[in-house]
């Protein structure tokens, strides 16, 4: 139980929010990856130690499991316009079926149900507007005269790079905004925390005896949907689509009876072993849609460090840290990151929280 004395504090937005300057919010990431820089925070004594990412190897032992979220990018972010003229922006979200999606649409309270817009990319694919969903521009879309849904996506969409990144999306983007391990398709946003590994490190990583192991869960709405409630506890999550294998599982066990340390990569990772997890028999392998929402007040059980972006003020994803690395601890560091000059954001640096 948390104090009550403190519930107020705990639980009020404003807590989650810092003054951030709009030139550390990252544009471009840097080259080569893991060259970017790296706050090791420790939740014990609270100490704060300035590295380069490509350091993290010094922090993890034999034995110990690197957990990645494998999911992969699409270019979810496509073009149409009206019969008027207007331009119509489309972020597709989840696909349902039969050509139908969850999307967020914009300008979406000029766009009724029943509306058919023509891709600006390939005028012979035209999208049906369907009804409105229970979040701000939220729409169920179709594809008309479309045989082949991903091949179309592939060919003419966009990477959904967030709205903080000032610029158009660019070539260089559609690896960049990738982690170097994505594997199955599905997500509307990047897993940030993963795009400073590279595939050098994670064998280096391996070498020394590191496990690195996977998880899937699709980044969408959930993820990156704002915090609007001043009480956060009135704050819902989106349903997120998450996958963890048995080999997985059976690793994660063996790690936990060996004494090692399990090092979630991301948020998303914290939510799926979260949500997976049992005090009673462990990890399993598993599937479905996890909505999980984890601010202080919450015990984390299933990992024992992190590794992370910094994040936005006042999102589910400060909260997150929060809950794991302690509201002051979390807020401190921040404040650090600022005055230090630490990027922020998803082509930021990273934060390993032990």
């Amino acid at each position: 139980m948390i104090n009550t004395s403190s519930d107020a504090r705990i639980f009020n937005i404003d807590t989650y929010k810092f003054d951030l300057p709009q030139e550390l919010i990252a544009q471009y990431p840097v080259e080569p990856r893991d060259s970017a820089r790296l706050l090791v925070l420790s939740r014990r004594n609270e100490t704060r130690e300035d590295r380069v990412f490509s350091d993290i190897i010094d922090y993890f032992e034999r034995g110990d499991t690197l957990v990645l979220n494998d999911t992969r990018v699409i270019p979810a972010r496509i073009y149409a316009c009206k019969t008027t003229g207007g331009q119509v922006e489309i972020l597709l979200l989840k696909r349902i079926n039969d050509g139908k999606w969850e999307a967020l649409v914009r300008p979406a309270r000029r766009l009724k149900p029943g509306t058919i817009i023509r891709l600006v990319e390939d005028t012979n694919v035209e999208i049906e507007i369907g009804e409105e969903l229970d979040f701000a521009g939220g729409r169920l879309v179709k594809f008309i005269n479309c045989p082949d849904e991903e091949e179309l996506i592939f060919r003419v969409g966009h990477m959904p790079l967030p709205p903080y990144i000032n610029r158009a999306d660019e070539k260089e983007d559609i690896s960049s905004y990738q982690t170097v391990y994505a594997r199955e398709t599905g997500s509307a946003a990047a897993p940030t925390a993963g795009l400073h590994f590279t595939k050098e490190l994670l064998n280096k990583l391996q070498e020394k005896g590191i496990n690195v192991a996977t998880v899937l869960l699709h980044v969408g709405l959930g993820t990156f949907r704002p915090v609007s409630s001043q009480d956060i506890r009135q704050h819902n999550m989106h349903y997120e689509y998450y996958k963890m294998d048995s080999n997985t599982a059976t690793l994660l066990n063996q790690t936990r009876s060996a004494g090692k340390n399990i090092i979630a990569v991301g948020t998303t990772v914290v939510r799926t072993l979260e949500t997976v997890y049992n005090v009673d028999c462990g990890f399993k392998a598993s599937e479905g849609k996890t909505n999980k929402f984890i601010y202080p007040g919450y015990k984390l059980k299933a990992i024992d460090e992190l590794v992370t972006n910094f994040h936005l003020p006042g999102s589910s994803l400060i909260m997150l840290v929060a809950a794991f690395a302690g509201l002051d601890n979390t807020m401190a560091a921040y404040n650090y990151a600022v005055n230090n000059r630490y990027r922020f954001f998803s082509y930021g640096d990273a934060m390993l929280i032990k």
